[in-house]
């Protein structure tokens, strides 16, 4: 085999891998190299294992193993067969002791990567910018992600080198950002999040089966929040609606152990007898059929700076799932206003507003098994498979890795 032929591979670095809730940037990573295995490429998710720091020596001459993913990874990402995984030795005392030489970042790039990476490497996509930057110097196309605010002046060397290929953010205000510092306008661009070709299934009886699990004869309608709970996503919003609204039952799924019972408390607090919190929903598919169980999806929101670049992954999920939604009026959303998907609008930080275009919504919106085509139709522009080929459309054919099937 040539060199040419083995230079192939579609990189995809992340600096942290837990399988932890609450960890939607994790997500983002997993769920990007998940879709480039589900075109045909040759896709590896790349990330330093801290789980093991006990590793046999022999093991650090040829660390760089590409394998599938076991069942604990697929269940907690909802991710295909075609995806692999290749996690990186991290044994005693990288990251245990201080110092630059035994910090895993400078392990992975002056290390890991010209030594074991670079052979197999065609292209890198990372929200690391020293594995960016690294990959840069090393001659490898690279697509560099970065999602807040940029806080210090790009190393022009790198971002003007002709391996410096895109920065990709997701709203209009972080890319503006990255410009001002240093970033060339015309290799930064921004797109919206997608959602797992598993959304687009539909699932009748595990849907039922959620709607006689969560639905009592006082409460008759189901609405469904997916997501982080932080206060400014919007959750005392929906607490508060969901009193004005008794005969609706309210699921919240995600956040955090401590989170969820912070908020439990609240609930029990404020006498509000309509809300169900889920925790992390495993396996993640499950998620698939609670999105068809409900009536309505709930995207609220604060107003504020986050609301300003936030680009939401269940965003996209609720729109595949042909379910109406009710959403808050933040900027990177409001393109969607004036698109076929069905939906209802609210302003931010007005629970009782909320709670009115909740009622609005099931009285107009009734339910339907098999979702409404409208948005399940709109939604297929927004996959993750989708959004990968965007971004590799800003990469000439040469720089790209080759399909592989």
């Amino acid at each position: 085999m040539n060199n040419s032929s083995r230079k192939n591979q579609y990189i995809f670095y992340t600096a942290e891998l837990s399988l932890k809730p609450d960890t939607a940037h994790e997500i983002h990573d997993v769920l990007c190299a998940n879709a480039a295995a589900n075109l045909g490429y040759s896709s590896v998710l790349v990330y330093p294992d801290r789980g093991n720091r006990f590793v046999n020596p022999l093991s650090l001459l040829s660390p760089y193993q590409p394998r599938r993913p076991n069942a604990e990874f697929i269940e907690f990402y909802d991710v295909e067969q075609k995806l692999k995984v290749a996690p990186l030795p991290m044994p005693w005392p990288i990251d245990q002791v201080g110092g630059k030489y035994t910090n895993s970042s400078t392990v992975v790039t002056k290390y890991y990567l010209p030594f074991h990476l670079l052979p197999h490497t065609k292209t890198v996509h990372t929200r690391d910018w020293n594995f960016a930057k690294a990959a840069v110097k090393n001659q490898i196309f690279t697509i560099y992600e970065r999602h807040y605010y940029q806080d210090q002046k790009f190393e022009p060397e790198i971002v003007h080198s002709p391996y410096f290929k895109i920065a990709i953010t997701q709203s209009e205000p972080i890319r503006e950002s990255l410009i001002e510092y240093g970033m060339p306008a015309d290799k930064v661009v921004w797109l919206h999040n997608g959602f797992n070709q598993s959304f687009l299934v539909r699932q009748p009886q595990e849907a039922q089966a959620w709607r006689q699990e969560l639905l009592t004869d006082e409460c008759k309608y189901l609405v469904v929040y997916s997501g982080a709970l932080y206060p400014f996503k919007g959750i005392d919003v929906l607490i508060d609606s969901a009193k004005e609204l008794p005969e609706v039952q309210f699921v919240i799924t995600g956040g955090t152990e401590s989170q969820v019972q912070g908020y439990e408390q609240i609930v029990k607090n404020k006498h509000i007898e309509n809300i169900k919190f889920l925790g992390w929903i495993l396996p993640r598919e499950r998620l698939v059929s609670l999105f068809q169980a409900a009536d309505i999806l709930a995207h609220p929101h604060c107003s504020g700076k986050s609301a300003n670049f936030t680009n939401p992954v269940k965003f996209f999920q609720y729109m595949a799932s042909g379910t109406p939604i009710v959403a808050t009026e933040i900027p990177p959303l409001m393109e969607f206003k004036n698109s076929p998907l069905i939906a209802t609008w609210s302003e931010p930080d007005n629970a009782h507003e909320f709670a009115q275009a909740i009622k609005y919504a099931l009285e107009v919106y009734p339910r339907k098994i098999e979702g409404y085509a409208a948005s399940i139709d709109f939604a297929h522009q927004f996959s993750w498979e989708n959004r990968i080929t965007k971004i590799l459309n800003y990469l000439e054919d040469y720089m790209r890795p080759q399909i592989i099937l």
